[in-house]
């Protein structure tokens, strides 16, 4: 079993619980956080995103110990997971973030950042 195959496995139970395939935000996580809306499941991202930071700034400071390392990986997932229910509230799937990834594969984050803004000045010159 790859990486890839539990991400799509996580992301059709995420579709399974969206209200209009029945979600029931009674009994559901997923399909709470769905039902309450875009606002509900981006929070609960920036709080995800800001556990991750200070989990990583732990280790930082802590040392590289199997508990704090745990603990990042934890928020992290949490942080996936949270990700993957906007993904599929705004009809994308891992593999559009996957594939976007590969197509940046071999390319300098430094050459590409410059790039966009370069395209950026270009909008908005137009």
């Amino acid at each position: 079993m790859n990486s890839t195959d539990t991400l799509e496995r996580l992301a059709q139970i995420i579709e399974s619980r969206k209200p209009a395939a029945g979600g029931d935000a009674e009994t559901s996580y997923v399909a709470r956080l769905l039902h309450k809306g875009p606002d509900a499941f981006l929070k609960k991202i920036g709080e995800e995103a800001t556990e991750t930071v200070m989990a990583a700034k732990d280790i930082d400071w802590g040392g590289s110990t199997p508990e704090l390392k745990g603990k990042l990986v934890g928020e992290v997932a949490d942080l996936w997971f949270h990700s993957l229910i906007a993904l599929a509230h705004y009809g994308l799937k891992p593999s559009d973030v996957l594939a976007e990834l590969e197509r940046r594969e071999g390319t300098s984050g430094i050459e590409e950042k410059s790039l966009r803004k370069a395209q950026q000045r270009e909008a908005t010159q137009d």
